[in-house]
C-alpha cells in the first residue's frame, strides 16, 4: 500500500507543511502515525486533494467536512438530500459568478478596444 510523508505531500499540491497539520488538527486528515512521524495514506491524499479543489471552489471546511462526513457514514436519503442542497446552493453561486465574470470580460474588451482607437487615432494625427 502507497504511503505518503507529509513534506511529500507537501511538494506535491504545492501547499505547506503545516497547512497540511492544520487539515489534521481540523479532522479532515488523519494519518498513521509512528512515533512523532505521521505516515499518510492514500485515502488521505485524495482527501486532500478534495479539500485543495474544494477550497478553490469556494466550499468553506465546514462544507468539506460535511461533505466527507456524508461520505464517510451510511448515506441516507436525507443526507443525500442534504448532500443535493448543498451543491445546487454552490452550483448557483458559481453561476452568478460566471455571469459577473462575462460581463466583467465584455467590459475590459469594449475599453480595451476604446484605448486602442484613441491609440490609432493619435497615431494618425502625427
Amino acid at each position: 500500500m502507497d504511503t505518503f510523508k507529509i513534506s511529500e505531500l507537501a511538494k506535491e499540491f504545492g501547499i505547506t507543511t503545516r497547512s497540511i497539520r492544520f487539515y489534521e488538527d481540523v479532522g479532515l486528515l488523519q494519518p498513521d502515525r509512528e512515533g512523532a512521524i505521521r505516515i499518510y495514506q492514500r485515502r488521505d491524499k485524495t482527501r486532500l486533494k478534495l479539500i485543495l479543489r474544494g477550497k478553490r471552489l469556494g466550499f468553506s471546511l465546514a462544507e468539506i467536512r460535511e461533505l466527507f462526513d456524508l461520505y464517510d457514514t451510511n448515506q441516507s436519503d436525507g443526507q443525500l438530500r442534504q448532500m443535493i442542497a448543498m451543491i445546487d446552493e454552490k452550483q448557483h453561486k458559481l453561476q452568478r459568478q460566471l455571469n459577473d465574470i462575462k460581463v466583467v470580460m465584455e467590459e475590459l474588451n469594449a475599453a480595451k478596444s476604446r484605448c486602442k482607437l484613441a491609440l490609432n487615432g493619435k497615431t494618425k494625427e502625427k
